[in-house]
């Protein structure tokens, strides 16, 4: 019987750390771009994308700051670019969708409801920064909630139906997963759904082995045979839940964004560092890496070769 194929999805950088928390955060678009493609290189079949503005490193939705990061991506690897319509939780919704809108990936990421997100706990831990915005930003957390109407959901959800864009679905608790099967029997999204369960941020669901088997089984009830199951831990959840998702199914998703860590107390260098990690993982589990055609196909995506950039 053959192996079952796993998609690797790394995400860059995003907007959860700041450039104070780890020299190894890529900020520049030359440092994302050559961060994205280093892991695509190392396995991964699919590439989360931010930008952030070069001056200062701040989380940046501007379309200009995606430019260069998307033109080299798309010289340098097959990788499927999977652009946030996230942002940062300090941004509205309309500045959020603008990448996604105006360059037509193939994939797009897409938050399940609103929550409270609480950063500010990262206050105990680091204690210089650089730059006044990111102390700022992480005290504001304590007062924020992530803003993800109804209302928001259905303009993305139009909006990736007219440009052809297909979404990872970030859930980050119980109600997110009844959320998307209300899109669904409403006929606002098609299968196959990715859904990113996601694990460890404060204001979503734990990181106990627990809480993941929850969502699975809830996931399992909804949807059936009609979705592609991927793992994100948050910080120090990052590998385990990977390891245990990878073993009851499901495909995984690495990277800075989600973690500056490779071990207790070691900052990874690099997020092919974190790919190449989670891929030892997985082929000691006798699973094998997906290409992007691969999970192309898995997704139902469109090509690389129909995107807007």
């Amino acid at each position: 019987m053959p192996s079952r194929k796993v998609i690797i999805t790394s995400a860059v950088t995003g907007a959860i750390h700041t450039p104070s928390m780890s020299k190894y955060l890529p900020v520049s678009p030359e440092e994302i771009a050559e961060a994205a493609i280093g892991a695509a290189e190392a396995g991964a079949a699919v590439v989360h994308m931010h930008a952030r503005d070069p001056r200062d490193g701040r989380p940046s939705q501007d379309p200009e700051h995606f430019v260069p990061i998307l033109d080299s991506l798309k010289r340098n690897t097959d990788a499927v670019v999977n652009l946030t319509t996230g942002g940062s939780p300090h941004m509205s919704v309309e500045e959020r969708m603008r990448p996604a809108m105006e360059f037509a990936p193939e994939l797009a990421s897409l938050n399940m409801g609103s929550m409270n997100f609480g950063l500010y706990p990262m206050l105990d831990r680091f204690q210089e920064f650089e730059h006044a915005w990111e102390r700022e930003g992480l005290e504001k957390s304590r007062d924020l909630v992530f803003k993800n109407t109804f209302a928001d959901i259905e303009a993305i959800l139009a909006g990736g139906r007219a440009n052809g864009t297909r979404f990872e679905f970030e859930c980050y608790d119980i109600s997110h997963l009844n959320n998307l099967a209300h899109f669904r029997s409403r006929g606002l999204t098609d299968g196959p759904l990715f859904v990113q369960s996601v694990f460890g941020l404060l204001g979503g669901i734990g990181a106990h082995p627990e809480d993941l088997m929850h969502m699975r089984r809830t996931a399992d009830r909804l949807f059936g045979d009609g979705y592609e199951w991927s793992i994100l831990g948050a910080g120090r959840n990052q590998m385990p839940l990977a390891t245990m998702g990878a073993a009851m199914g499901s495909h995984v998703r690495v990277g800075l964004e989600d973690s500056l860590w490779i071990g207790p107390g070691e900052l990874a260098e690099t997020n092919a560092a974190q790919v190449t990690r989670i891929r030892t993982i997985l082929e000691a589990l006798n699973l094998e890496v997906a290409t992007p055609d691969e999970a192309r196909q898995m997704l139902g995506l469109k090509g690389r070769d129909s995107v807007g950039f």
